[in-house]
């Protein structure tokens, strides 16, 4: 054993992004912000020489992240698409050009200018409520980072050069970080930032390293050299443990890794339950290259194809053809599997794009996703055009984001109507019977959920948005968070409405929010009627084996307990206390808090 006589145990908690369980040493890793310690004005011929400057730090950053790209592990190739972000940004308009214009205009150097240009861009970022787009601003930062570090001459230790096995500590690990991890040296990490979203969970994740974020102290208590351990399914972490630690861990550790193993031998049977009912289990992605993933994970299809990526990635908006180049080759390669295409989510404050549409106040509320479609149907119409064009090239359906009423769903089907009618008139092929869903996320929707469910083929129930807008809880505000509660009453009694609705009008019903994924929801989602669950793809095998160990019968019953219930803890209490009970190896093997 180590000798921990001397070292301080503690244990901290933050956001489990990656599963699996480490024990190793920490190595600290510092990735502090270069600190501008000169903020000064500029005369004469200088400021062409600030220009000059700053454009050279541009051309060195990207040299710097174009070299990183193509040594990126094979693991992780298909997600270059993070380096090109990062390139893509070097070149942006708000971030190169205003610096550009601070320094000739304002007459101030380039790191100052620098500076004042990424203050403006995170106060952009901050009006966006989508968690996802959002937690972009760190990318920004981390780019930003990389100029400051070429105009300062100051250089980050590379983590490529690491030679024995460690665990990352740091406050924040960039894009251009995690694709030079050493992955042979590399156990796992653990930073004072992030999020699910980010985008050191999805490197962590296409590396299959356990990693735990958010932890907002890490750094402060972690010591180079400090044994860790790293638990990645619950988002523990435990600086100097002792020896029953080691021990337990080390058994949990065994445990984990073999009931993962036997149950990704199982992943490509069907999810159905003890008593015969066969449960659709999808994949949730937002890039093509992920489809591989779902696939692999024996996902019975995709359930959500976010399409935001694009309009992102674009400097302008994207082009029909480049729409309907990336929706055919998803259906082709997902085919006979089905795939839903969730028309376009975002509002009109977004970094790269062309758009010219004032900040608003409230933007969650706002002009976003179905309503900033219609009001720019020439946008709607373009993406409409080659969704129905893909559609031949496989199962494809068409869901609309944030309905809140009627209308709503008569406006976007009209639309639709007029785009079949364009390509009738060009004798151009689509899927005349395309089925056509939307998304039920606001408490309107469920409200009105008899009567919209006349008006479409399928729900899918996005749990994310239902739970922040029906309790009004902002889930990215750390000081409400905690609010953000799946298991509260009044979220299981609008799921089981929607459902009900869904059932009597004879349409079918799927749920793609985070709680699809939670094995801890599994059996209280297949007591509340729902038949189709999407998630992200790594936690598909697991559900399935969930699903394949309960019975709906009893699941249903168990429910009709849990709806007497009145708080949020009780109900979690109860739902942990029976997945425990139907299926005890889940705690076993370290999938659930003992």
């Amino acid at each position: 054993m180590i000798d921990q006589t001397f070292a301080v145990k503690k244990t901290i908690k933050g956001i489990a992004v990656s599963p699996g369980i480490i024990i190793g040493k920490a190595r600290l890793v510092d990735r502090s912000r270069v600190k501008i310690l000169y903020q000064y004005l500029i005369t004469g011929d200088q400021l062409n020489r600030q220009v000059e400057r700053f454009k050279e730090a541009i051309r060195a950053t990207e040299e710097q992240l174009t070299m990183l790209k193509k040594r990126m592990p094979e693991q992780v190739n298909q997600h270059g698409f993070i380096l090109d972000s990062c390139l893509m940004m070097l070149k942006d308009s708000m971030l190169n050009e205003a610096t550009i214009q601070k320094i000739l205009n304002e007459k101030i150097n380039a790191e100052w200018a620098l500076k004042k240009s990424l203050e403006e861009i995170r106060k952009v970022f901050e009006l966006i409520d989508d968690e996802y787009i959002s937690t972009r601003i760190n990318d920004v930062e981390n780019v930003t980072e990389k100029i400051l570090r070429n105009l300062s001459g100051e250089e980050h230790e590379s983590l490529a050069e690491i030679n024995e096995r460690v665990i990352i500590v740091a406050h924040d690990l960039s894009p251009a970080d995690t694709t030079e991890l050493n992955i042979n040296m590399v156990m796992g990490f653990i930073t004072d930032v992030g999020g699910r979203t980010s985008h050191t969970a999805i490197m962590a994740q296409a590396l299959e390293i356990p990693a735990v974020v958010g932890l907002e102290t890490a750094t402060d208590f972690v010591a180079d050299g400090d044994l860790l351990i790293v638990d990645g399914n619950t988002g523990d972490v435990i600086i100097n443990p002792d020896d029953s630690d080691i021990i337990h861990y080390q058994e949990k550790q065994l445990q984990h890794e073999e009931y993962k193993s036997s149950i990704a031998r199982k992943s490509h049977l069907p999810a159905i339950t003890l008593d015969g009912r066969r449960i659709a289990v999808k994949g949730n992605i937002e890039f093509l290259e992920e489809v591989a993933a779902v696939k692999e994970n024996g996902g019975d299809g995709i359930g959500l194809f976010r399409t935001e990526f694009l309009y992102l990635k674009s400097k302008g908006l994207p082009s029909e053809e480049e729409l309907f180049q990336d929706y055919r080759e998803m259906a082709e390669i997902i085919s006979p599997d089905p795939v839903t295409i969730r028309t376009l989510d975002l509002g009109g404050d977004k970094f790269a794009s062309d758009l010219e549409i004032a900040r608003e106040m409230n933007p969650a509320l706002g002009l976003r996703a179905i309503r900033f479609c219609l009001k720019e149907p020439k946008i709607f119409k373009s993406q409409l055009r080659a969704i129905l064009r893909a559609s031949i090239y496989g199962k494809v359906q068409l869901m609309f984001p944030m309905i809140s009423g009627l209308q709503e769903i008569l406006d976007a089907k009209e639309i639709v109507a007029e785009v079949k009618d364009e390509l009738d008139s060009k004798k151009i092929e689509y899927d005349r019977d395309i089925a056509m869903g939307i998304m039920i996320e606001v408490p309107s929707a469920v409200t009105m959920a008899e009567v919209l469910a006349q008006h479409v083929d399928f729900f899918s129930i996005g749990t994310n948005d239902l739970i922040q807008y029906g309790l009004a809880i902002d889930r990215i505000n750390e000081h409400v968070a905690y609010m953000y509660q799946p298991f509260h009453p009044a979220i299981l009694r609008m799921i089981r409405h929607v459902v009900n609705a869904a059932k009597d009008a004879g349409i079918g019903v799927s749920l793609c929010g985070e709680m699809a994924g939670d094995p801890l929801c599994v059996a209280v989602l297949l007591g509340l009627g729902i038949e189709e669950l999407s998630m992200n793809a790594r936690a598909i095998p697991l559900v399935k084996k969930i699903i394949r160990s309960i019975s709906v019968e009893e699941a249903r019953a168990e429910f009709e307990k849990v709806m007497r219930l009145h708080t949020a803890d009780e109900v979690r209490a109860h739902i942990s206390d029976q997945m425990k009970r139907l299926v005890p190896e889940l705690e076993e093997k370290g999938y659930l808090d003992a």
